[in-house]
């Protein structure tokens, strides 16, 4: 089973680099090209969050047409730039996210590798959270199928990532969360975004990795800043390839790349 990740699309907004202004739903469009173009292709998608960018619905219903280009299965979850309304509203369709109005929680079945998506932003706010409802709701997913080898993907990263800016608006709950992750041996990995870099965490008996976002990043800066701006590091989609007798191994592509 082959996974394929991207992350902070931020769809709708213009982003001033060191090469001039960057237009990220061309941005998009050269990753779903990407994705598209990948062999053998990915059996799923997952965007993680950041899909827009504090945009209303007329740009979540381009955003959806842009990835309904795709020629694999898309599971999206929310970020901290996304209103969970016009998200449902722009993928209810899709059938597997909730109704209802509360976290746009699922669980995806019926592959080799069982997929857990958690919701962990709070409106109105650029930090995430992992609250006792959340926390719970994942703890008795996992009980479900302790047996099954399980992928959890998430917005923010549930660890402190040493970049001073970003760890401020990390992600409350993570070391709750990891005392559960600790109990279920089976999760693979944890896929996050948010940072718009490439990290990896050895935490709690599995592996957390964050990924590139679509269009900008940001650069290694561990010293404290009031702010931070758009670097052109290149973008870049994970892929996650499993294999039973050798577990998930993940390798970053990048979008750009001649």
């Amino acid at each position: 089973m082959i996974i394929a990740q991207i992350t902070d699309l931020h769809a709708g907004r213009h982003v001033e680099t060191p090469a001039g202004t960057l237009d990220t739903f061309a941005a998009l469009e050269r990753a779903v090209d990407h994705l598209n173009a990948l062999e053998p292709a990915p059996d799923i998608v997952v965007a993680t969050g950041d899909l827009s960018h504090d945009t209303g619905p007329a740009d979540y219903l381009r955003l959806k047409a842009a990835l309904a280009e795709l020629d694999m299965p898309l599971f999206v979850i929310p970020g901290n730039h996304d209103d969970r309304a016009n998200l449902l509203a722009a993928f209810a369709d899709d059938g597997y996210l909730p109704a209802g109005g509360g976290f746009l929680h699922y669980v995806v079945e019926g592959y080799p590798l069982r997929l857990i998506a958690l919701d962990t932003t709070i409106p109105g706010a650029e930090a995430g959270e992992l609250c006792a409802e959340r926390l719970a709701w994942l703890e008795a997913r996992l009980a479900e199928a302790p047996d099954q080898p399980t992928v959890v993907f998430m917005h923010h990263p549930p660890f402190e990532t040493g970049i001073p800016f970003f760890d401020r608006i990390g992600c409350r709950g993570g070391a709750e969360m990891g005392e559960i992750v600790q109990r279920h041996p089976r999760i693979e990995a944890v896929l996050c975004g948010h940072v718009h870099r490439a990290i990896a965490l050895r935490w709690h008996g599995t592996v957390v990795q964050v990924t590139p976002a679509t269009g900008y990043q940001y650069p290694l800066q561990l010293l404290d800043a009031e702010g931070i701006a758009a670097v052109l590091e290149p973008p870049a989609c994970r892929v996650c390839l499993w294999r039973p007798e050798v577990g998930l191994v993940s390798h970053l592509s990048y979008i750009d790349a001649r």
